[in-house]
């Protein structure tokens, strides 16, 4: 059996939101830290020991094996990439929304909870949104007791912002 020849690649990396909290900052360190410290070093030495069996070729675990590792190698140097370029999220003055800020609404007498943090981050389910998404541009810089109208298509959707914190 012949494998196709590949090309070598360059590693892209996906855009990244460089605005980050501490805990996902101490998150990422900690998943770098078991790549390197466990799962690759366990990779590389299937690597060699599939290596091991011959003509590589026609060496299916060798090659699955290889590309395991090339799959761990890039994860790292994703991480490393984002480790050293993040910005840590800092609390600042609650006067004005701004990222890392939990923000209590009003929307049509519903009280509501955003937190604007990072797009990496955002999980609106929980509230969690991105300081990039629409309701996030919004409310940055705004006061409490300010009202801001959200335009979608279909409608239009007022907030007041109830406290900052």
């Amino acid at each position: 059996m012949r494998l196709p020849n590949r090309r070598p690649g360059k590693y892209t990396f996906p855009t990244f939101d460089h605005v980050i909290t501490q805990e996902k900052l101490d998150e990422m360190k900690r998943e770098l830290d078991r790549l390197l410290t466990r799962v690759r070093p366990k990779a590389i030495s299937d690597t060699k020991r599939f290596a091991e069996n011959g003509d590589f070729s026609e060496n299916a675990e060798y090659q699955i094996a290889k590309g395991r590792l090339r799959g761990i190698n890039q994860k790292i140097d994703e991480l490393e990439f984002q480790i050293a370029r993040a910005q840590v999220i800092t609390a600042q003055s609650t006067d004005v929304v701004s990222i890392g800020h939990t923000v209590t609404v009003d929307v049509a007498g519903t009280k509501k909870e955003f937190t604007i943090l990072g797009s990496s981050e955002t999980h609106p389910e929980r509230g969690i949104i991105s300081y990039t998404s629409p309701l996030g541009k919004l409310l940055l810089g705004k006061s409490a007791g300010e009202k801001v109208i959200l335009e979608t298509a279909t409608s239009k959707v007022a907030y007041t912002i109830v406290s900052i914190h």
